[in-house]
């Protein structure tokens, strides 16, 4: 299954269980995210990424420049512990 056909099944699967409150909520948070202009600057599909570090799951320092050494890098972002 495509990741498209993933989304696409996660979406009728949230108008089929959420209340009606809760998919205003969502449809008007999305239009002010559309709205906001924020996607003019996104990274896009071929774009380079600019070099930055952050702390690895150990609290250790890591720069997509030191990991890039070592081959292609996949960046994952996780809420933690809150």
């Amino acid at each position: 299954m495509s990741l498209k056909d993933k989304l696409d099944k996660l979406k009728e699967s949230f108008k089929t269980k959420a209340s009606p409150d809760a998919q205003e909520v969502m449809h008007r948070a999305t239009d002010d995210l559309k709205n906001s202009g924020i996607m003019d600057h996104v990274v896009k599909v071929g774009d380079k990424a600019p070099d930055f570090t952050l702390k690895d799951t150990e609290g250790q320092d890591v720069s997509l420049s030191s990991l890039l050494g070592d081959g292609p890098v996949v960046l994952t972002f996780y809420r933690g512990n809150w």
